[in-house]
């Protein structure tokens, strides 16, 4: 007796023929289905645009001068008021109303995001790339190189963070550092102080490796001893190559968390190095912003420290909540859950 096959549905089908998707196609499939994930990830690429459109007028080394290359730093030493002129939207300048020069506030906070873009992206990559080397070196060679680099990390986290961040860039800040200069295509090399821009850079990338550097050598020591480590061994695979063509990527995405959240940390970091007075002064920022304003709250003038603190307060919520959504969505321990 013949026995009928029931016909399979499309739903079945679909499952039977769908191929295994990868974390990352995993975590963007998630990210896309969470509406307060997408408003975050939308507004921190304001941010990042505008805080790329205020580089323009770094681009007329190379295309020669232009005048709307040169709007940014022209209208953040523009007079356009009275000093202290209150907030109007009569004109795009005086939204955000004036300071005591009458310059206009709106486009000393557009500016104040070149500033925190540069502190975030590059004190970032500095952080990470040695705290992210040292994890994998701890955690794969193991023995007196993992005892080190243990020590070394240990050491640093239990002094403060912010203390040693001080510290760090009033150390900076007494010394003159080798830097160069070019004059008719040759480069000389001069001693002079540190941008504080560079200095703030340097003392927060040269602090903040540890949380990273232990996260990492925690996984690369789950990692090192599986199948796929040890079929690359025993194919002949270098060190390197395995260190970071095999084991880097199963791990990365703890590096995409790290720097999510961690970005929150350096925003705030300039602020609060810039209000001790050993930040940016020459330049507008966040963190002068909200210093020249401290004197400014007694007299009622109270737009120029609301902005700032409108603007951090908006960039570190989204960091914050993209983060936790990032945190959700890539790890894979809960891969495969909604």
């Amino acid at each position: 007796m013949s026995t009928i096959t029931p016909p399979i549905s499309l739903t079945q089908s679909e499952e039977l023929t769908d191929a295994p998707r990868s974390l990352w196609s995993d975590a963007w499939k998630k990210l896309s289905h969470r509406p307060s994930s997408m408003i975050c990830l939308a507004i921190v690429a304001i941010y990042l645009l505008v805080g790329l459109a205020t580089f323009l007028p770094e681009l007329q080394r190379i295309v020669g001068q232009n005048r709307w290359l040169e709007m940014f730093d022209r209208k953040i030493a523009e007079a356009v008021a009275d000093g202290y002129q209150a907030p109007s939207f009569k004109k795009f300048d005086l939204w955000l109303g004036t300071d005591i020069q009458g310059f206009p506030v709106i486009w000393r906070l557009l500016y104040g995001t070149r500033i925190a873009l540069l502190i975030t992206m590059l004190a970032s990559i500095l952080s990470l790339g040695i705290g992210v080397s040292l994890g994998i070196i701890a955690g794969y060679f193991g023995g007196w190189i993992d005892e080190i680099i243990t020590w070394l990390y240990t050491t640093v986290s239990s002094i403060p963070w912010v203390l040693l961040m001080v510290a760090m860039v009033y150390a900076l800040k007494q010394r003159e550092f080798p830097w160069f200069t070019m004059q008719n295509w040759r480069f000389r090399f001069i001693w002079t102080q540190l941008d504080p821009v560079v200095m703030i850079i340097l003392a927060l990338g040269l602090t903040d490796w540890v949380g990273i550097c232990r996260l990492i050598r925690g996984e690369v020591l789950k990692h090192r001893d599986r199948d796929y480590v040890q079929a690359a061994r025993a194919a002949g695979v270098g060190t390197p190559r395995i260190l970071f063509k095999h084991i880097l990527p199963n791990v990365f995405h703890l590096v995409i968390i790290t720097f999510s959240l961690g970005a929150v940390s350096y925003v705030q970091a300039e602020v609060v190095l810039t209000f001790l007075g050993l930040g940016i002064t020459s330049r507008p920022s966040w963190g002068r912003m909200i210093d020249d304003a401290k004197l400014e709250l007694l007299r009622g003038v109270w737009w120029q420290a609301v902005a700032a603190t409108v603007a951090i307060g908006i960039l570190c919520l989204a960091l914050n909540l993209l983060g936790d959504a990032l945190r959700d969505a890539l790890d894979p321990r809960l891969r495969g859950a909604d």
